[in-house]
């Protein structure tokens, strides 16, 4: 029996962050990444589709590269997933900085205060919504905290952001320490 589609994809991204191979659940971010993979990425903040767009490209070159040809066309349309815009934003910040889009990953639940949540953390799921809520709403703090970028000196009220823009102030400052 074949596995279900959303099933095979989201394997496909968690190998594109984490490595497939643990089975040790102190090693391994099943249920983080799942519950990254429910949450719509809503956007109002102008230009943070464009965000929405780069995680929904994943899918594209998820089903060239698993040489799936027919899929359902409403899965191709459906909103972007958390998971899938961290992914893509990883990837961004790999561009700018040829540091690695796993490791700008594993830096970005950093700054969320999520990395530690292996397999073996029990976690109420809300836990994680709160966070996730917090950079989609908006609902950190001035200077990014709570968000994917803090900044230690920031311009301007970050929730205001694009994270396109917060993305580069946030890599300036680790340039200029």
């Amino acid at each position: 029996m074949e596995e279900p589609l959303e099933e095979t994809y989201l394997r496909w991204l968690y190998s594109q962050v984490a490595a497939t191979r643990w089975k040790n659940p102190t090693r391994t971010y099943w249920k983080l990444l799942g519950q990254l993979h429910k949450k719509e990425f809503v956007w109002f903040v102008p230009n943070d589709d464009n965000r929405a767009t780069e995680g929904q490209d994943l899918r594209e070159e998820f089903l060239e590269t698993s040489g799936i040809d027919i899929v359902d066309e409403n899965w191709m349309t459906l909103g972007c997933s958390f998971l899938e815009m961290l992914i893509a934003l990883s990837r961004r910040l790999d561009f700018e900085t040829s540091a690695g889009a796993r490791e700008w990953f594993w830096c970005l639940l950093d700054n969320l205060e999520l990395r530690h949540l292996t397999d073996a953390v029990d976690i109420p799921p809300e836990s994680i919504d709160e966070k996730i809520n917090a950079v989609i709403w908006r609902t950190y703090s001035f200077n990014g905290r709570g968000g994917l970028f803090p900044l230690r000196h920031p311009a301007k009220d970050q929730r205001q952001v694009e994270l396109w823009y917060q993305l580069n102030a946030y890599l300036l400052e680790l340039q200029t320490g």
